[in-house]
């Protein structure tokens, strides 16, 4: 266990040096936010392009896991939907602390930390859980959020869904991977190496921007980031493990990386949709900040019981 904790501590490292120059004003609020830009249009596309360009479609999907995934965390986000209904909370800002209860950051943090802990095996589950994440979910709080609003119509709802699907570099990357993969096309050396040296910036930007952006987090209602951070540590992979393993029989191995997936701290996107919305971004940025400091641990404790199985 001490073995995969001394891997995953560069990672958190790395987040604490944005923090630092985030929090001694080194790095501005605006250098944070044009680094972020940079990490998700650019060098994280850049790697999930290269990575599912040289996977098949065919191999990586697997529809035990699919299913697996979105029952734990459907599961999750029902949890954390009832306990927001039963304080008497409203539709939007339930809605916000379910997104924080049940979707990690897979993309900043999750791919490029899993990668290198659990093997390049991991890269095809993960990216089906991220696929899953964005589609899915990020679908789902725009029709709860604009539907509780009674802004748009039923099928009017579907072009702000639509958009953010074909605006979103990460799912563009994704499927324009698959696509070339599906096409048999080789890579290009030159095309290869270029997306190699743009997509390595994607794991130090990416958690260096994490932690800048934490440092701007002035945290409030530390009880409820708690309950949040305890849904999405502990009750996710809890839930995605159960569903994973003991009922639609996944792979042993791929069960493992639902899991670390499953165990990632709350996905810093969570905080740009309640900011956009204008629905409970302080709640959403401090569950933010104390599901990553607590992750510093129990990830490495999630990561270490699945490379058992």
């Amino acid at each position: 266990m001490l073995a995969i904790f001394l891997k995953t501590l560069p990672f958190f490292a790395l987040i604490g040096v944005g923090f630092w120059a985030g929090r001694s004003k080194f790095f501005s609020a605006e250098a944070t936010a044009y680094l972020t830009k940079f990490v998700f249009y650019f060098a994280l596309s850049a790697m999930l392009f290269r990575f599912s360009a040289n996977l098949s479609l065919a191999e990586v999907w697997d529809t035990r896991l699919v299913v697996a995934y979105l029952w734990g965390t459907s599961f999750v986000y029902g949890v954390a939907t009832l306990v927001g209904f039963l304080r008497g909370l409203d539709v939007p800002t339930t809605a916000i602390e379910a997104q924080c209860a049940a979707i990690g950051n897979t993309g900043f943090l999750g791919i490029p930390m899993l990668t290198l802990l659990l093997g390049a095996e991991a890269i095809g589950p993960m990216l089906l859980a991220l696929t899953i994440d964005l589609v899915v979910f990020s679908s789902l709080i725009v029709i709860l959020i604009t539907g509780a609003r009674g802004g748009l119509k039923p099928l009017e709802t579907l072009k702000p869904i639509g958009l953010g699907l074909l605006r979103n570099p990460m799912i563009v990357a994704i499927v324009m991977g698959f696509v070339w993969s599906g096409l048999g096309i080789p890579i290009p050396a030159p095309m290869n190496d270029f997306l190699a040296i743009l997509g390595g910036a994607a794991t130090p930007g990416a958690l260096f921007a994490i932690g800048a952006s934490l440092a701007l987090t002035r945290p409030d209602k530390l009880h409820i980031a708690g309950w949040l951070s305890f849904c999405k540590l502990v009750l996710h992979p809890l839930f995605v493990g159960f569903a994973a393993l003991f009922l639609f029989g996944v792979d042993p191995f791929k069960a493992g990386v639902l899991i670390a997936v499953s165990a990632l701290p709350v996905a810093g996107n969570v905080f740009m949709l309640a900011q956009h919305y204008n629905v409970a971004a302080i709640r959403a940025s401090t569950a933010i900040l104390i599901s990553t400091a607590l992750s510093i641990l129990t990830v490495s404790l999630v990561v270490g019981w699945v490379g058992q199985l």
